[in-house]
Formats: structure tokens, sequence, C-alpha cells
């Protein structure tokens, strides 16, 4: 099947451009349209424009492209991005779509209007071409109703989830007609080239994940008011105490809006009987605050709402707010205290009191309902957890929540509660059956039709935890594993708390080089926790400095240095595959590093000005030195520039929003690479250290490096000092700044002596030690301890 090289997107909402950010993002251009506009706006009056001019035509389009560039969450990687979308109407422009490889339906949720688009889409369309429609809940098989052969069998559901940048679900849903070359194409086109979680869905309200998370957010809010819990007491118990997002249930409804929510559940009360019918019918509280307008957060009150610094919540039987509650129960401090979410979950799911029924009477239906709706929503057990777990942040699906808990367990409770389960189960368990998913010598197993399947998996998903139960490990220690991931490439996998660099990463760092550079092509630096890393253990250095044991502190920083230099000159390829947080330490892994493999959502700096020092692992140096090489070769550049770029990026704490925007910041540059879809990340990563090694690799020749020396110094300093006299730093912020400025023009020399890197790493950690001692650098560490939050003093 051949690539997608242009797209089209028919309408300009929040989804609609959403989308068209997500395709420019991974470098696909898109055509996006929108009905033209029936009157002029002020600004198009005072400047004399008629409805006939394109720039009104095309309006709608551009302010939604226009608007890309200052939403938050950032539906952009980088702003630069929104140059490949192009604005245009329905009217002029359709025929245009005869040059796109794939067009994607985003209008209004009414399916006469979306038959009308589908009717001229077919008019214009190359042969060939694919067509998709967004919805998140019509039939898809009623849009295709009438039109060409050729578009039929190239037409299938595309639902993504919004903001579609960052929500890891695409549920592909086919018709009748859709190609199985087609829907082949789309699942490997979906998970490869857009970095989604796809799963293929049947063409039923809501499909998937809308349908069984709204089911539950329903059941959720019935047991409040059937048993006077509060909104405040429900959701203390259904975040991230059952590995559910932060936001837990009311939050998450203020976040997506009771409007869209109302509308995602009318869609199924509307084509569902009996009891089914029942859940699905919104409270009447709800449909008060609907008519009050209380959508959420984009009306500024719903479940919650903000008076001063203060969070209220709604009662939902006077419709007035109120402090905000949280459940108190002996099961919850049990459950905070387990590890896991299985374990926690069988915390509260042994108790009896206030939250061990609340969950009981929440989760049970849910769990039912589930396995009920298995064969009508979707093929596989698989399918269902997936769903939920990309599109709604669940930890566990549910029926790997079934199997956390117990399967035996639940059915009791499904007795208990007067429900019945779904013969396949019962009969699954009369079979000796005892556990809906199975892992035999690492490869996981599910239940289906009587049997167990095999989880077939793309074969660029590495999970390192099942990885290591098979392979075991080549030496760990607390803070970290060396393990051989196959076709002679090692990986080393940080597993401290928050992946904090201390003496045992060091040390296996070390290690590793040492083993890699006997035994292995290369080396990968990566793990699957919540971040890469978050930077050096500051608890750790704090309570060294408090004891004034500076020496100690002296050593770890020489260590981590020596360790930078080791990496960087390895005889074998090291790739560093960053992914979330990857901050202080664990950016100054990577700059050394022969090759950057970051996942698209890498969010890196040198933060360490927040915490009252600079970097001291080589990371001054290494960013400048990144700097410099992306200057043009055998050309004449401003090195005064090179050196004020980089003293702004860590004065100032930069860190990037996207690996796009690393690049930018060089962080990344031109021999490093992006992946889109985290999950293959460390895939790509292996690749990357094969292909360094198999095309003879050779690590970098030591260089001396240029600096900007005492003129340069003083002429950073001058823009600190002008922001200190302004007040925009305090004087402790200027006394970092002058350190920094220090190491970063290579102390007191000539502006453009060459020094050694050995020199700069020397300043870097005076430096570093001197800060250190600061009472007030002090403050800053034990704030960011306590707080997670900077401390300006």
């Amino acid at each position: 099947m051949k690539r997608i090289k242009k797209a089209a997107v028919i309408g300009s909402g929040i989804m609609g451009s959403g989308i068209a950010a997500h395709l420019a993002n991974i470098g696909i251009p898109v055509l996006l349209l929108d009905i033209v506009p029936h009157e002029l706006n002020d600004d198009e009056k005072k400047n004399g424009l008629s409805l006939s001019d394109k720039v009104v035509r095309n309006r709608i389009a551009t302010s939604a492209i226009q608007s890309l560039t200052k939403q938050k969450p950032a539906p952009l990687t980088i702003q630069e991005n929104s140059k490949l979308i192009e604005a245009g109407n329905l009217e002029d422009d359709l025929p245009n779509i005869s040059e796109v490889d794939w067009v994607i339906e985003v209008v209004v949720e009414n399916l006469d209007v979306k038959k009308k688009v589908f009717t001229e889409i077919d008019k214009y369309r190359k042969q060939g071409s694919i067509i998709s429609s967004n919805t998140s809940g019509i039939s898809v098989e009623a849009m295709a109703e009438g039109r060409s052969e050729d578009f039929r069998q190239h037409f299938l559901g595309t639902h993504f989830f919004n903001p579609p940048r960052y929500l890891k679900l695409l549920e592909v849903i086919p018709t009748k007609d859709t190609a199985e070359e087609v829907l082949s194409f789309m699942k490997k086109f979906g998970e490869d080239i857009l970095g989604k979680g796809v799963v293929e869905a049947k063409d039923t309200p809501n499909f998937i994940a809308n349908r069984i998370g709204t089911y539950g957010l329903l059941i959720t809010v019935k047991e409040m008011l059937k048993s006077g819990y509060s909104v405040g007491e429900i959701d203390s118990v259904t975040g991230p105490l059952i590995g559910r997002p932060k936001s837990a249930t009311f939050r998450t409804l203020d976040v997506v809006g009771l409007d869209t929510f109302a509308h995602v559940a009318n869609n199924v009360y509307e084509q569902v009987e009996g009891k089914e019918k029942e859940v699905f019918e919104i409270p009447a509280f709800m449909s008060k605050m609907l008519d009050n307008n209380w959508l959420g957060s984009k009306s500024g009150q719903g479940f919650y709402k903000k008076e001063g610094k203060e969070i209220l919540e709604l009662n939902p039987a006077t419709l007035e707010y109120e402090q905000r509650k949280t459940l108190q129960a002996q099961s919850i401090e049990l459950a905070k205290q387990a590890k896991g979410a299985s374990n926690k979950l069988k915390a509260l799911f042994s108790s009896e009191d206030r939250a061990g029924s609340l969950l009981k009477s929440i989760i049970i239906p849910t769990l039912v309902y589930s396995a009920e709706m298995l064969g009508e929503i979707a093929d596989d057990i698989v399918a269902i957890d997936r769903a939920m777990k990309w599109g709604f942040g669940w930890e566990q699906g549910p029926f790997e929540l079934w199997d956390a808990v117990g399967v035996s367990k639940v059915l009791k409770e499904i007795e208990n509660q007067g429900f019945i389960a779904p013969d396949w189960v019962l009969e699954m368990v009369a079979k000796g059956n005892e556990s809906f998913y199975r892992n035999e010598n690492g490869v996981l197993f599910y239940y289906k039709n009587g049997e167990y399947r095999q989880i077939i998996e793309n074969p660029k998903t590495i999970n390192l935890k099942t990885y290591k139960e098979v392979n075991g490990v080549i030496k760990k220690n607390s803070g970290a594993s060396l393990i051989d991931l196959g076709d002679n490439v090692a990986l080393l996998e940080f597993h401290s708390k928050s992946n904090a660099i201390g003496f045992d990463i060091i040390q296996m760092i070390n290690y590793a080089i040492d083993e890699v550079e006997k035994n292995y092509k290369g080396l990968v630096i990566g793990n699957q926790g919540k971040n890469f890393c978050v930077g050096a253990n500051l608890g750790m250095i704090l309570m060294e400095a408090q004891d004034d044991n500076y020496f100690e502190i002296d050593l770890v920083i020489r260590q981590f240095q020596q360790a930078m230099m080791k990496l960087k000159y390895s005889q074998k390829p090291v790739v560093a595959a960053p992914f979330g947080m990857t901050l202080g330490g664990g950016a100054e892994i990577c700059l050394p590093s022969s090759s950057i493999q970051a996942s698209s959502e890498t969010y890196m700096g040198l933060v360490e000005v927040g915490v009252g020092v600079i970097p001291g692992g080589g990371g001054n140096k290494e960013l400048y030195i990144k700097h410099l090489s992306s200057m043009p070769q055998n050309v004449d550049f401003d090195l005064q520039s090179v050196a004020n770029k980089v003293f702004e990026i860590i004065a100032m704490a930069k860190v990037s929003t996207s690996a796009a925007e690393a690049r930018k910041n060089s962080f990344l540059n031109q021999h490093d690479n992006i992946s889109i879809n985290g999950d293959h990340l460390l895939y790509d990563a292996k690749q990357r250290v094969i292909e360094l090694h198999d095309n003879g690799y050779l690590p970098p020749i030591r260089k001396k490096i240029p600096v900007v020396g005492e003129t340069g110094y003083a002429t950073m300093l001058l823009g600190a000092q002008s922001m200190h006299l302004s007040g925009f730093i305090s004087d402790h912020d200027l006394k970092i700044a002058k350190k920094l400025a220090f190491v970063i023009a290579g102390g007191r020399v000539p502006f453009g002596t060459e020094v050694d890197e050995q020199y700069l790493l020397d300043l870097e950690r005076e430096a570093f030690l001197s800060l250190v001692a600061e009472a007030k650098s002090q403050q800053r560490m034990q704030h960011m301890l306590l707080k997670g939050k900077p401390l300006r003093n």
C-alpha cells in the first residue's frame, strides 16, 4: 500500500484542527477545510473586505490554524509546524482533495450533514485514496450508504481521542465493505507513523472506550446520589488510588465538558433498551447544570468552582458549592501504603468500610458490563482493555483489573450485588481457568472462545519487565540494571526512585561501558519508568551539604563527570532513549551520547538553577559543544551569540515542550532521531545502535573548544544585571548567573581561546561546589524536595 504523503481534514474545530496539527507534527502536509462565513466580522468590515474575498472565505480554517499556536496544552510540537497546514474552504477548495491520499471528516456529529459532505468528497477524491470519519459514535456503515464502490472499499472510522497529540488511543472502525488491505494499512500506519495505540472496534454506539467509560462514569454518579457520597469524596477514591488519572471522575467531566459528555451518553441512550438505557440517562441535577451552562473548565464552573485560591465542590442535592471533602477510611490508608495498582485495589476491595463499599459498587457493574459487551463492541478482551488504558488513562483495563482482584472473588461480589456474570465468563471458570490472561515464559495469552490465544505484539514493542523475567539481567544494583537486549546490543535501565542519579547509577554506567566495549555492538540507555530521569539525587546532595561534607559531593561530581566522558568516548556507540521528563542529570547523560533517540514527548532541560546550582556533570560544556556543532562548517559565525544562547537556556532553566523543541534548543542535533510512538522507542534506539556499529562507528576525536573568555563573560553578565536591576531576578539568581557565565565563557582567558574539555569540567565542578555551600541554594533544594516546585529567594 502506498504512503500517505498529504492529507485533508474536513472541519476545523478543536478536534479537526488538533488532528491536522498531529499530522503536521509528523511531517504530513494538511489541507484544512471549513465552511464559508455568512457574514463579515468587525475587522473585515474595517479593512473594506467583502464576502467574496479569499481571506474572508478561508477565515474559519485560518483562525483555527492561528489558534493552534496559542492553545494549552500545545497541539503543535513546535509552532513552525503550523506552516504545513494550508487553510481553505469547502466551496472553493474541495476539488484540491484530488491531490491527497487521506481525507478525514471531522464535521458536526449529525448523520445527514456527514452524508452530504461525503457525497461531495466522492465527487473529487482520487481513486484509491482513503476516506475516514472521526465520529465518536455515529454509525460508520450508515455514513457510507450510497457512495461509490471505490469510496466504500476505502472508507472506515478513525476515532482519535482529544487532544490528538497527547491521547494514545485510535479506534479504527471498518464497515462490511472496507477492503482488508485498507484496514491493515490504517492499523499499521496508525501505530508506526501516527504513533497511536490502535484498536479495532465494531460499528456500535460510541465504539469501545466511550461506551465502557461513559457507563462507568454514570454508574459512579448514580452511586454517589444513592449512597450520599460527595463529589470530592468520589474523586478521592476514583483517581490514582485505583490506577486512574488524577482527574478521577468529576474533574475529568469538568475537563471534557458536561455538554460533550451528555452528548456521548445520549448517543447510547437513544440506541439501547431496558436496564442499559436507564444507566445512560443523565441524572436530573446534571440536566440542571446543563441548563445553567455549568459545563466545567470552559464555562468557569462545573462540578468544581474556584473562588480565590479555594476550590469548592458542587452539592448535587442543592446545586450550591461547598467546601471540598475527601473520603476518610482505613482502607484508603492501607491502599496508599500498598505498592502497585493491583495491591491497592485488593486492599480496597477487601474492605467493608465506606471506601471499599464505594469501590465495589462502581467497579462490579462496570466489569459485568464490559464482559457483556464482548462481541458487540469488540472481538476480544485485549481491545477493550487497551481502549480503556489508552483512551481513559486507566492503569489496568476491565479484564486486567478483574484478574488483579481475583476472578472468583469478583464473581462472588457480582452475586452479592445481585448481578449475573455473562455465560462465557462462567464457562471459563467452570473449565478450571482462574484468569482472563496467562503469562507463559514471557508470552502473554488471553481467553477467547473457550481457549487461550497468544497476544501478537508489534515487534517494535519491547516490554522490559517481561524481557527481564525471561532473559534475566547481566548485572544490577539498587539504581540500575544492565540487560542483554538481543542482537548483540545491551541496555542500561535506571530504576532508582524517580530514576534519580546517585553513586549506584554512576557505577553501573562505568560497568556498562566496559562490558559493552568487550562484548556488544553498543549500548542503549533507556527505561520504561514514568520519566527518563529527573536529575541527580537531590536529597543526597542536600544532606551532604548540610553536614558540610563537601569532599563527598566533590567526589560524586568528579565521578559523574568522568562517567560522562567515558560514555562520550566509548569505543562502541551509546544511544540515549529519553522520554517524558529528562531534566538536569538526565539531560547530561543524553548530551554526550553517540546519538539520541528521543520520544516525541520528551521534555528536556538543564534546570539546576531552580535548585540554586548550575549543571555539574558536564551539561554546560556539552550543550555549548552541541550548539557549536550545529553551526555551518567552514563559515565564520558569531561565537558570542552561541555562548549567549547556551547561557540563556541554562540560566532560564528552559525545558523543551517536545523533542522537536529540544532539537531547536540544540539538545538534539542532526545525528539524533525522534520516535513518534513511545512504545517503539527502545526498538528504534536499538536499531540506531546497530546502524552506527555496522557503519563502522568511531568515537569522536577529542578537540579543544573555542570560548568567549573574559569579554564574553562581561557580555553575558550585562543581560543578567539588567534583569536584576529591573527586579526580574533576585540577588541569589544573579550570583548563580555570574557563576554560570564564568563557566560558559571559559574563565579568565582571551576571547577565542581554545580550551580542553577537562578545563571546562573543572570550572563547572568548582562553580557547583561553591553554590551548593550557599544557604540560599540549600533552601531552594529543600523547598524542591518538600514542595516539588522551585523557590524564589
